[in-house]
């Protein structure tokens, strides 16, 4: 079997990373774009390290802080407005997923002039400002993808952009943005990166890279479940230590390097309606409909499951399923109206092309009632 594999961003791992290594600014221009969302960039020091490090290299920046939970495009228009008025040479993101995926589709927009339709459609030159990324939750695994999740109303959903040009050029992980993090954001961002291993594992794209990557990001991810499972119980982050939060970094890291080669699947079809309309957050929606999905592909291609299983330390999928549980508790109410919509929808997505087990509709519904029964 043919595959390809292509990870162009420079990940600099490790605590104080930044301030270590700020020299590497420098290659990318004079004047900086911060991109973040309002409050957490400030209060968990990232924002402080970068500004710091810009100014060590002599680099002038502006911040732009407007970036919400799943980004619009008229957000990332506003950000692309500013940076071509001031003369930007290069993004820096920080953040989760959102600041990071807005930083990306503003990296865009701001070298080309592109429409709302064809910025959705993928109908653009590849051409974007450079962007550095600083990620502050171990989930999404954004700053090595070359994709922006984008909120699309004319879809009621969410959309993917996708383009090599937008891979970070540098990733600077450093766990310590996220220590303190909250129970349920540490949680739900640890499973979307489980989901994106599994996912990849489950892709038609994957391969015998892309395969290891994730199963070693499903093992860090084990070697967390205690100290998840008692976080939970006692609501407390105070479990989550250095090494913890080391290794969830990279959990997360990881498994963004698989989907960048693998995509997602239909896990992240359904998801999406979840969070669109339910308000449920991302990983969270990935981590109530794991469980079923890996039922559905076990009858199809067990090899798959056990592959995924494995480096979990798991043996069954009812263990898999009993653990997703315990970390996120009572599933909410989804009505079998909603259910019959958002399956319709999860179906018409380009995430069911890449599916190994592509389920049919009735077994998309299925699994939504399943899960939320």
């Amino acid at each position: 079997m043919s595959y390809k594999y292509y990870m162009p961003t420079k990940i600099v791992f490790g605590q104080d990373c930044i301030q270590e290594y700020s020299g590497l600014f420098s290659a990318y221009g004079k004047k900086a774009m911060i991109v973040s969302g309002k409050h957490s960039s400030k209060t968990n020091g990232s924002q402080e390290d970068v500004t710091r490090a810009l100014e060590k290299q002599n680099i002038e920046y502006i911040i732009f802080d407007k970036v919400m939970s799943h980004p619009t495009t008229n957000c990332c228009y506003d950000g692309a407005k500013i940076a071509k008025e001031v003369g930007i040479d290069f993004i820096v993101a920080i953040g989760g997923g959102s600041p990071m995926d807005a930083a990306k589709a503003i990296a865009l927009l701001a070298k080309q002039e592109i429409s709302q339709k064809q910025l959705l459609q993928g109908e653009f030159e590849h051409r974007a400002l450079p962007v550095i990324a600083v990620p502050t939750t171990a989930g999404t695994g954004s700053e090595v993808t070359q994709y922006a999740i984008l909120t699309n109303d004319l879809i009621e959903s969410k959309t993917g952009v996708a383009s090599e040009v937008i891979f970070p050029k540098i990733a600077f992980v450093d766990p310590k943005y996220m220590r303190d993090l909250s129970v349920e954001i540490t949680i739900n961002t640890a499973i979307d990166a489980l989901s994106h291993a599994i996912e990849g594992i489950l892709s038609v794209r994957s391969s015998v890279l892309s395969d290891t990557l994730a199963q070693e990001s499903i093992e860090l991810f084990s070697r967390c479940i205690q100290s998840l499972g008692e976080a939970k119980a006692r609501n407390s982050i105070g479990v989550f230590n250095d090494t913890i939060r080391d290794m969830l970094a990279k959990c997360s890291t990881l498994a963004g390097m698989v989907i960048a080669q693998t995509g997602t699947t239909v896990v992240h079809a359904m998801g999406y309606s979840l969070t669109y309309f339910k308000a449920i957050d991302h990983g969270r929606a990935n981590g109530l409909l794991l469980a079923q999905y890996l039922e559905l592909v076990n009858e199809k291609e067990p090899e798959l499951v056990d592959k995924i299983l494995h480096p979990m330390g798991l043996k069954t999928i009812q263990a898999f399923r009993e653990l997703m549980n315990t970390l996120l508790g009572e599933p909410e109410t989804v009505t079998i109206e909603e259910i019959e919509r958002f399956s319709e929808k999860a179906v018409n997505t380009g995430n069911m092309n890449n599916c190994r087990v592509r389920p049919t509709q009735e077994e998309v519904v299925n699994m939504f009632k399943v899960t939320f029964k």
